[in-house]
């Protein structure tokens, strides 16, 4: 008697909602984890320890999290060092001091608004029970989870 089933390809479907260990969908557990970055990111990865869905997840959020922390502390940074090195010297040294201060901020500026559509981005796709990778928090999150 012939089968009335098909195949499905499951590598391209979205997760399907499963309770874990915390007792939330797999999909809400998921996107809550980047609701507040790192912390959230570290409890799910800590409380859970059986589905892999929300460990990379959580993984990833701990990654996203500490990738913009240091692109922020390091812009800060060198804005501070050409700012202090810049404004005690001559006009022209205060000139271009200001200019590159700027173009630092607006660098700093487009990081944040980029970081947080980034974030809303992997919450509603997490939320959506899909996976979408960061090029490098990606990577930490695969060693991670």
């Amino acid at each position: 008697m012939a089968s009335s089933t098909q195949d499905i390809d499951v590598e391209n479907e979205p997760t399907a909602a499963v309770e874990n260990d915390t007792g939330l969908d797999s999909n809400t557990a998921g996107a809550l984890s980047y609701l507040f970055g790192m912390v959230s990111g570290l409890i799910f990865y800590l409380i859970e320890r059986e589905d892999p869905f929300v460990r990379w997840h959580a993984a990833q959020s701990i990654a996203f999290t500490g990738v913009l922390l240091v692109a922020y502390t390091a812009l800060t940074f060198l804005g501070t060092v050409v700012s202090v090195a810049t404004f005690s010297g001559s006009t022209g040294g205060f000139l271009v001091g200001s200019l590159f201060s700027l173009v630092l901020g607006l660098v700093w500026l487009v990081a944040a608004v980029g970081g947080f559509v980034a974030w809303a981005y992997l919450m509603v796709k997490a939320y959506q029970g899909e996976s979408p990778r960061l090029p490098i928090a990606a990577g930490i999150a695969d060693r991670l989870a």
